[in-house]
C-alpha cells in the first residue's frame, strides 16, 4: 500500500536501489572481490549517498527489491518512505517508482541509482530546480547510460527503452522523451561503479579530493588492494633466505599479497632458496628489465619493487596503502645499518632528494599505481639507474610522491667499508647522475660504474 507523503516538503528524491545481500549485488566485480566484498562495497555506496543527503530539500523513498531492507532502513532511517519495485523489467520498475512517488502527493521526482557513491545532494537539488523550466531532467553516465530522472508530471514514455546497460539508452531516453513533445534537460554527468577499472579510476578521483578520500567507498577500495611485491635477483644467495624469513612473517595468511621474484640468471643457489608458495620468473639480467618483466605477469593494483637486500619495516603493506591514500607513487624513508657518518649524511640526502625534490631510488622501495606504472612506459631498460630516469620522468609529468612514515632498511654493500670507501662511492655516483643529466651516453656511464658487491 502506498502511503501519502508525511512531510511538508514538495520534492522526493527516490533512491532506486537492492538490499545488499551476498551473490546478488555487483556482481560483475567477483571474482575480483568475494560475493561479502561486493555485499560491503554496495553498502558503502549507500552510507555514503545517505550522509550526502542528509538535510537536502526533499523527502527520500528507497525504491528496493532483494528482501527486507533491513541495512537500507538502517543506513536512510525511520524518516525515508520504503516502496517494493514492481515490474517485469527495470523499465518498468523505474516507472511505478515515479507512479508511487506522484501517488503520495509530491509534485517533482528525482530518482537516481546507487552506484554513484560521489553523487552530491547539490546535484539533487539543482535537478529538482530545473524541473521548474522544464519537463524531464537526467544525468548522463561517462559509459553512456544515465543515474538520473527527473520528472513533475508522469513522462513514461522515458522508461521504453529495450535493452538497458548498453552505452546508447541515455542517447535513445532522449530521444523518446524529445519525440514525445516533453523538452528535456541534462544535468552533470558522474560514473557509476560497475566493473574493476571504475573501483580503480574512483580511487585516482579521490586521491585529487580530500573529501572523497574520506568516503566509506574509498575507503573499502583502498583497504582492499592488492600488492604484487617484485624482488629482482642475480646471485643474492646471501640475501634470499632473510627476504623469505621476513615476507613469511610479514604477509603470512594475507590474500591481498602476492609475491615474484624475477630472476636474471644466477649462478649461485639463489633460485632454489626461493619460497614454493612465492611466484619465481627468469628473465635476462638487467634490473629495469626484470622489474618490468615481473610487472607484466603480476596481477596486483599496486607494484611494489624491493630490492633483495633490504629490510623491511613491520606492517609494510599496510604502510603503502597508507601512503597510496594520497598518492598514486611513493616510496619508504631509508636508513643503513652503518653509523658511519657519511652514510648518515646519505641517508638525510636520500630522504630529502625523495620527499622534496620527486625522485626516490630503487633501495627505497619505490610502489605505484598498476595503471599509472604501464601508461608511463615503465622503467627504462637500461644498464644502471633505470631508477633515477623512472623518477625523473614521473616529476616531469608532475607526479610526486608520498613517502611511508616508517623506514626500510638498506643494505649499505655497495659502499663497502671505511669512510674513504663510502665518500668514493657516493661522489661516483653523484658524477654518473650529473654526467647523464648533461647527456653522457649510458653505455659509458655503465663502464664507468664500480659495483663492489
Amino acid at each position: 500500500m502506498i502511503r501519502k507523503r508525511k512531510n511538508k516538503s514538495k520534492n522526493a528524491y527516490v533512491i532506486f536501489t537492492r538490499e545488499p545481500v551476498p551473490g546478488l549485488t555487483k556482481t560483475r566485480l567477483m571474482p575480483y572481490y568475494t560475493a561479502e566484498e561486493c555485499a560491503e562495497l554496495h553498502k558503502c555506496f549507500l552510507r555514503d549517498i545517505a550522509r550526502e543527503m542528509k538535510g537536502g530539500d526533499f523527502d527520500i523513498i528507497v525504491a528496493y527489491t532483494g528482501g527486507e531492507p533491513l541495512f537500507l532502513k538502517e543506513t536512510f532511517g525511520r524518516k525515508a518512505c520504503y516502496t517494493e519495485q514492481r515490474g517485469d523489467d527495470l523499465g518498468k520498475k523505474m516507472e511505478n517508482a515515479f507512479r508511487d512517488a506522484f501517488s503520495m502527493g509530491y509534485e517533482r521526482v528525482v530518482l537516481t541509482g546507487s552506484d554513484i557513491p560521489e553523487l552530491e545532494k547539490e546535484t539533487i537539488e539543482t535537478a529538482f530546480a530545473m524541473l521548474g523550466t522544464c519537463d524531464v531532467v537526467i544525468g548522463p553516465t561517462a559509459d553512456g547510460g544515465y543515474y538520473l530522472a527527473g520528472m513533475k508530471e508522469p513522462h513514461y514514455e522515458a522508461f521504453g527503452v529495450k535493452t538497458y546497460g548498453v552505452s546508447t539508452v541515455f542517447e535513445e531516453t532522449v530521444r523518446s522523451i524529445r519525440e514525445a513533445g516533453s523538452e528535456v534537460a541534462v544535468i552533470d554527468e558522474y560514473n557509476d561503479i560497475d566493473t574493476k577499472e571504475d573501483l580503480l579510476d574512483l580511487r585516482r578521483r579521490a586521491i585529487e579530493d580530500a573529501g572523497m578520500r574520506r568516503s566509506h567507498t574509498a575507503r573499502f577500495i583502498n583497504d582492499r588492494l592488492k600488492i604484487s611485491v617484485i624482488i629482482p635477483t642475480y646471485n643474492e644467495e646471501t640475501t634470499v633466505a632473510a627476504m623469505e624469513e621476513q615476507l613469511k612473517a610479514f604477509t603470512y595468511g594475507r590474500d591481498d599479497t602476492e609475491i615474484i621474484y624475477v630472476d636474471g640468471g644466477s649462478t649461485d643457489r639463489t633460485v632454489s632458496m626461493v619460497g614454493s608458495g612465492h611466484t619465481l620468473l627468469s628473465c635476462g639480467k638487467g634490473r629495469g628489465a626484470q622489474l618490468n618483466f615481473g610487472a607484466l605477469r603480476s596481477s596486483g593494483d599496486v607494484l611494489f619493487f624491493l630490492h633483495c637486500d633490504s629490510v623491511l619495516p613491520e606492517n609494510f603493506i599496510d604502510e603503502i596503502k597508507q601512503c597510496m591514500r594520497k598518492h598514486l607513487f611513493g616510496c619508504f624513508g631509508v636508513k643503513f645499518p652503518s653509523r658511519n657518518f657519511f652514510m648518515l649524511t646519505n641517508r638525510i640526502i636520500s630522504n630529502h632528494r625523495a620527499l622534496v625534490r620527486g625522485l626516490p631510488f630503487g633501495d627505497q622501495g619505490i610502489f605505484i599505481d598498476r595503471g599509472l606504472f604501464f601508461e608511463t612506459g615503465m622503467f627504462p631498460e637500461l644498464p644502471l639507474m633505470e631508477d633515477y630516469v623512472y623518477s625523473m620522468k614521473l616529476r616531469r609529468y608532475g607526479i610526486r610522491p608520498g613517502m611511508t612514515s616508517r623506514r626500510i632498511l638498506t643494505s649499505a654493500r655497495r659502499y663497502g667499508t671505511g669512510t674513504g670507501r663510502v665518500l668514493r662511492t657516493e661522489f661516483m655516483m653523484w658524477n654518473l647522475r650529473r654526467l647523464y643529466r648533461k647527456g653522457r651516453n649510458i653505455e659509458e656511464l655503465a663502464e664507468m660504474y664500480e659495483d663492489i658487491r
